[in-house]
């Protein structure tokens, strides 16, 4: 877990989601279709003709939507699965974290195309009949853990997490998880491991933990995530600086680098779908060169490139075999802010500050 400092979020600070589409927080949920039950007049629901014919889709127990509801949306395929709910259960897992506004929780895993059931925690002592598109999970479930969120019962942030974690196929994609909470300034590693710290001996709890212990607050995307994971656990590489403001002397700032290797002087950085541009594509050559200029070695990753790890190892090996490793007084760049920069806040001090005003809000209203 990498402490550091919070990224910019000029927009967030001001309680305004982002709407580009790469930003780690989406809007509140619009335009969803809840299901309805049959009615034999057919105002409220479908009749049971209508029901047999192309304009309804069923989702379950004799629910219904109109064919035309997409539910590759993830928020309605949450809505949809929500309806299996008892008394008392909430969504939860990666579906509790979009529902808390979570970008990068769009359930589908990391091939960006096969579906994640919809979780639902029921509690213990209730079973219902396996359903493809939905996961039961039968641990306890306090009262306190469940909230009413956009009118749907999802768990909070931090059990949500939890589970989105333990859920996950492999380590690495519990790491993103956390990771991409802490990207929508939802939670904070050091929160999650104090709520993990309460859950000695449930099933994943292992997972978990290890999964902080490699966790950043600074990735800003899940293919950042995996890159810097391959970084570690893969090539060895010590670990790097995240999301990292390098200036050169003169204080003029040189970019953001995805990765840095501080010793060696590497940087590394990933090409998501949005660096295709030609526009685009040119501040990234006119930045690199920028990087170079002042000394620093430089490795770009796409996202077909994640997929075959022994193509990024291999990059990332001859970008550090070809660095310069010069010592801190004879380099022309720094990581240190220009004079008169200002401190940024970290991530953790930006949550506390959200909840004590959230807490006046509540004491004044």
């Amino acid at each position: 877990m990498d402490g550091g400092h919070l990224p910019s979020y000029p927009d967030h600070a001001h309680g305004v989601p982002p709407q580009h589409r790469w930003q780690p927080i989406c809007s509140p949920p619009r335009g969803l279709v809840a299901p309805v039950p049959l009615d034999p007049t057919g105002i409220a629901g479908p009749t049971r003709g209508q029901a047999r014919g192309t304009a309804w889709r069923r989702t379950s127990r004799d629910c219904y939507v109109p064919a035309w509801v997409d539910s590759a949306i993830p928020e309605q395929r949450i809505v949809e699965a929500a309806t299996l709910l008892p008394r008392g259960g909430a969504v939860t897992g990666w579906a509790s974290c979009r529902w808390w506004g979570g970008s990068f929780f769009d359930g589908r895993r990391a091939d960006g195309a096969t579906l994640i059931p919809v979780p639902l925690c029921l509690g213990p002592g209730l079973h219902l009949r396996p359903r493809r598109e939905v996961q039961f999970l039968r641990d306890r479930l306090d009262e306190s853990e469940v909230a009413i969120r956009h009118g749907l019962a999802c768990t909070t942030v931090h059990r949500g997490l939890f589970d989105a974690m333990r859920l996950a196929p492999d380590i690495r994609e519990a790491v993103v998880a956390m990771d991409m909470m802490a990207a929508a300034l939802l939670t904070s590693p050091a929160r999650m491991q104090a709520y993990v710290s309460t859950r000695a001996g449930w099933p994943g709890v292992r997972r978990v933990r290890a999964a902080l212990a490699l966790s950043s607050h600074r990735s800003r995307s899940p293919n950042e995530t995996r890159l810097r994971l391959i970084w570690e656990l893969d090539a060895g590489l010590p670990r790097p600086l995240v999301n990292q403001p390098v200036w050169d002397r003169h204080g003029r700032l040189l970019g953001i680098a995805d990765l840095l290797d501080v010793q060696a002087g590497v940087v590394g950085e990933f090409d998501g779908a949005d660096h295709r541009g030609a526009a685009r594509h040119s501040k990234d050559v006119e930045r690199e060169q920028g990087f170079r200029d002042e000394g620093l070695e430089f490795f770009r990753v796409t996202g077909p490139d994640i997929r075959v790890r022994r193509r990024v190892i291999r990059r990332m090996l001859s970008a550090r075999g070809r660095a310069r490793w010069t010592i801190e007084r004879d380099r022309t760049w720094t990581t240190a802010p220009a004079p008169g920069a200002g401190q940024e806040q970290t991530l953790d001090e930006y949550l506390d500050e959200r909840d004590w005003w959230r807490s006046v809000d509540q004491q004044s209203g």
